[in-house]
């Protein structure tokens, strides 16, 4: 028959080699969480930078809608060319610049002088 000591030097060995392996699986596991962790993160952020990216995006196109819009309604104000020439005239701008004003104030030339002396 087999010594006994013989077998439990054996059984020694495939034990150290179990222990050994199952070290190195415990490390391979963490590590594995770890990345997971850090993998995570990175889709997490790169989430948030687009989202952001849209918010800043969609604010944009808002401003320029509105924009828009306001432009539209002030082409629907009529405006006398006198009026435009006296406000060149006296306040030393140019044509678009006293137009727009004109606009914006529906016409009114006192309310446009006062606002462009302010």
């Amino acid at each position: 028959m087999a010594d006994p000591e013989a077998m439990n030097g054996v059984e020694d060995a495939t034990d150290k080699k179990q222990k050994k392996s199952s070290k190195h699986d415990g490390g391979a596991a963490d590590l594995e969480r770890v990345t997971d962790y850090a993998e995570e993160k990175e889709i997490t952020s790169h989430n948030l930078c687009s989202n952001a990216a849209n918010l800043f995006e969609d604010k944009r196109n808002k401003e320029n809608e509105e924009k828009l819009a306001m432009e539209r309604e002030l082409q629907k104000v009529h405006v006398k060319k006198e009026d435009i020439e006296l406000i060149i005239r006296e306040m030393e701008i140019t044509r678009s610049k006293a137009e727009q004003t004109l606009r914006v104030h529906r016409g009114d030339v006192v309310a446009a002088l006062e606002a462009l002396t302010n």
